[in-house]
């Protein structure tokens, strides 16, 4: 009896140690989880810090209410509102899920999508919205923002069309942006000249046409452009202008482009744009280079 005992205590000892050890071990799971917590905020913080929104910088130099102030310089001064021509949006990471239907109905019918950003960021949303565009009829693109002190401009034209900004004939695909304002990392030109800079967009531009056959719109505000490009050289022959001012009027137009082809004239609370022309030459530049190109 006594020996049945001293086994029975044992077995019920081991028991209890095993149960000991499961209350024990159990808290290190939430433990691996807060680490993996860290890993993802960490893995966003830094996505963030790398991802910058098309007229991000604009809005934070210039303002979000209007764009230039008294006295800017430019070479013609737009009078139309955006409630003329074709209306669109432009989104990236920050927007997330689009409801595409929704603007849609709102009237828009064209949009430009993020993809690229430098010669490291692609955005994880640019496929899904790209397609969520397309799947309610809207004419989309892609566009990179861009980092003129990170490498050449013809090596963030070539990571731009092998990650979104490719282009095909197709009547729906307008295209691809380089987006060109204040540096979000430090001076505002990025350390380059006037000639340097204008020597970085050609670069870009001459790579993005022999990869794409398009020249790509250039996207920029007039006070950007007069400070870090300025008369150093034209691109008013080939490229189309997509000026950015948050007003009423498009206000005086960069260097020497004497017409606009879109104008980002909001971004509350999304950012809003116009397409200056009829639905039907909208599908024209979808469909074929308007530039002078030869």
């Amino acid at each position: 009896m006594a020996a049945t005992a001293r086994r029975l205590g044992r077995v019920m000892g081991v028991t209890l140690l095993a149960l000991a050890g499961a209350f024990v071990a159990g808290p290190t799971v939430p433990a691996v989880g807060a680490a993996d917590r860290v890993n993802s905020d960490a893995a966003e913080a830094a996505a963030e810090r790398a991802d910058h929104a098309m007229g991000s910088q604009i809005a934070k130099h210039e303002g979000a209410g209007g764009g230039e102030r008294p006295g800017d310089s430019g070479s013609q001064s737009g009078t139309k509102s955006a409630d003329d021509g074709v209306l669109g949006i432009d989104v990236s990471r920050w927007q997330g899920k689009v409801d595409w239907q929704y603007w849609w109905d709102k009237g828009k019918r064209f949009a430009y999508i993020k993809a690229t950003e430098g010669v490291s960021y692609t955005s994880p949303t640019y496929r899904d919205q790209y397609d969520g565009a397309a799947g309610v009829g809207m004419i989309r693109g892609a566009y990179h923002f861009a980092l003129p002190d990170v490498s050449g401009g013809a090596k963030q034209a070539e990571y731009f069309v092998d990650n979104g900004g490719q282009w095909t004939s197709d009547g729906k695909t307008l295209p691809g942006v380089i987006d060109l304002e204040y540096n979000p990392y430090g001076e505002s030109c990025y350390g380059k000249t006037q000639s340097q800079m204008a020597t970085w967009i050609k670069d870009f531009a001459d790579t993005y046409h022999r990869r794409t056959s398009r020249d790509p719109v250039i996207y920029t505000s007039n006070s950007w452009w007069q400070k870090c490009v300025g008369s150093a050289r034209s691109f008013a022959a080939t490229s189309p202008l997509w000026v950015a001012r948050y007003s009423d009027s498009v206000g005086p137009l960069p260097g020497d482009w004497d017409y606009y082809t879109f104008w980002q004239y909001s971004n509350e609370p999304i950012d809003q744009n116009r397409f200056n022309g009829s639905m039907a030459r909208l599908k024209v530049l979808a469909r074929s280079d308007s530039g002078s190109r030869r």
